[in-house]
């Protein structure tokens, strides 16, 4: 049985948070939704033929099968968050099932809301079969009123032969909540893989390094961020791909701000296996004095893997600012607009709908001064 609040029911500053995360309260161009409060779920929807959205109880009694998936991606045994997952006796969550050649036109989205528990935690279990297609905002916030506080998130995705999953998530968390997702995704033959992560408001920690393990040939993985680290925050994120069978590739790319917070920009692509590519790309701007370190990693295992790293962090350069001001736009907005195209990271083969929403979480950033 479900709680009885929905996302209509939050107050306007925690509905406008929610909106932030790229969440869309009346539906519109949502295939399917799902709203967990704390440790309440609140509200699942699905109106996709072929694609099921389930919490993770219900998903499990429907289709013992499901058990089979579960932990079979990440460790329980990876660090104390994943035991305090696992070690919990009613996990909440959702699992998403899309049947064989199903394709959702619109994203499905997941809210996660930090309201007045001390810990909020999750374990979602995504399954796209053979030739499905797949698309998921989730969106985290936590209430304006909420003063401390952590979300521990477990997400396994398992990617079938020719199937693409995209997964694309916004987090607005607040200056005093610490976030450990803990995700890994498992992609089989002519599957693709990618995820967008935006973050460009305050949160005290965020520390994850999800892993991409690139199993069937062909198979292709993209990891797309974009963060803003503001003063008193500290980020340390991370993407690993594994490239592990013939024709795989992966690409992982990092646009990084600080303002005066600490980003880590870690990224690692292991190339297991003959005829493999990958490529880790991080670029960071320090806008006011803060800490941005990033470190890329390449591992070659064979002869024929072909990987690569670059890695930039600087400040705006004053000639790009002169050239603008050259051209009629004043200091502000000239840096404005510099910030803007830095950030602005176009994703291969993304849906409008899930690009539009990325450029509305950078917007949001840049109305309110980055």
């Amino acid at each position: 049985m479900h709680n009885t609040i929905q996302m209509t029911d939050l107050s306007d500053d925690d509905q406008k948070r929610l909106a932030l995360t790229g969440l869309e309260v009346d539906m519109k161009n949502r295939s399917g939704s799902f709203f967990q409060k704390d440790q309440d779920v609140c509200h699942i929807t699905s109106d996709c033929e072929g694609i099921e959205f389930l919490t993770f109880s219900m998903a499990l009694e429907k289709y013992p099968w499901v058990s089979d998936y579960i932990w079979k991606a990440v460790s329980k045994d990876k660090d104390k968050y994943t035991r305090y997952v696992a070690s919990r006796p009613d996990p909440k969550g959702f699992v998403i099932i899309a049947k064989k050649g199903t394709k959702s036109i619109y994203p499905l989205q997941a809210c996660l809301f930090l309201s007045d528990s001390a810990i909020q935690h999750v374990h979602n279990i995504v399954i796209a079969e053979e030739e499905s297609e797949l698309h998921i905002i989730s969106g985290c916030t936590s209430s304006s009123s909420r003063n401390s506080g952590a979300h521990l998130g477990i997400t396994e995705i398992y990617v079938g032969k020719g199937a693409k999953v995209t997964s694309t998530m916004i987090h607005n968390w607040g200056k005093n909540i610490s976030v450990f997702p803990r995700s890994a995704t498992i992609v089989e033959e002519n599957g693709v893989f990618l995820s967008n992560y935006v973050c460009m408001e305050p949160v005290r920690k965020i520390q994850m390094a999800p892993v991409c393990h690139l199993k069937g040939e062909g198979a292709v993985g993209r990891f797309s961020s974009v963060v803003v680290c503001t003063p008193g925050s500290f980020m340390d994120l991370g993407s690993t791909a594994v490239l592990g069978a013939k024709g795989t590739s992966a690409e992982l790319i990092t646009r990084a701000i600080t303002t005066g917070g600490t980003i880590l920009s870690r990224g690692r692509i292991d190339g297991k296996v003959k005829g493999t590519k990958g490529h880790i790309e991080c670029k960071g701007l320090i806008l006011r004095d803060g800490t941005i370190h990033a470190i890329p990693e390449i591992k070659g295992d064979v002869v024929d893997t072909e990987l690569s790293h670059e890695a930039a962090v600087g400040k705006i350069a004053r000639d790009e600012i002169e050239y603008l001001m050259a051209r009629g736009l004043d200091e502000e907005t000239a840096t404005a607009t510099i910030i803007r195209g830095f950030l602005d990271v176009k994703v291969e083969g993304l849906p409008d709908v899930l690009q539009n929403q990325i450029d509305a979480a950078i917007d949001a950033a840049e109305k309110s001064g980055f």
